[in-house]
């Protein structure tokens, strides 16, 4: 069980009631957790879904978040948490033969991004320190 007691300075962005799957979401998500906020811009520019667009969003806004709320700089700020939750289905129905209707499901999902200073101490995982494991990741 994590401590609750321990001090996070940063800032989230919550994207509720988005209509998209949430493993289309995961896709794009699982890139850019743990990547600095320049690099996370970055990379949904290159990828080809529907999505990206949407957290490019999110994280400009957890970093406006950042910086308005808790006067952090920008540069200093990486993606600390990123997750992607199922929500509720629109439920539609489709005619179908003999006056029969079929229901169709349109899921939604919830996006939740998290963003810390680059320096912010121990990570969940270990004892590393955040540099150290960005370090380990990329290198």
């Amino acid at each position: 069980m994590e401590n609750k007691n321990e001090s996070e300075v940063g800032a989230q962005a919550l994207g509720r009631n988005v209509r998209m799957s949430a493993i289309k979401m995961r896709r794009i998500i699982d890139r850019i957790r743990g990547c600095s906020y320049e690099e996370a811009l970055v990379l949904p520019e290159s990828m080809p879904y529907k999505a990206c667009y949407l957290i490019s969003q999110l994280v400009l806004s957890a970093a406006a978040n950042a910086s308005t709320n808790l006067g952090l700089n920008k540069s200093d700020l990486f993606i600390s948490e990123a997750r992607v939750d199922n929500s509720t289905y629109l439920k539609r129905f489709r005619p179908r033969a003999q006056g029969r209707g079929y229901p169709i499901k349109k899921p939604t999902c919830e996006v939740t991004i998290k963003s810390n200073l680059r320096f912010a101490g121990k990570m969940k995982n270990g004892d590393m320190r955040d540099d150290y494991q960005l370090k380990y990741i990329e290198g």
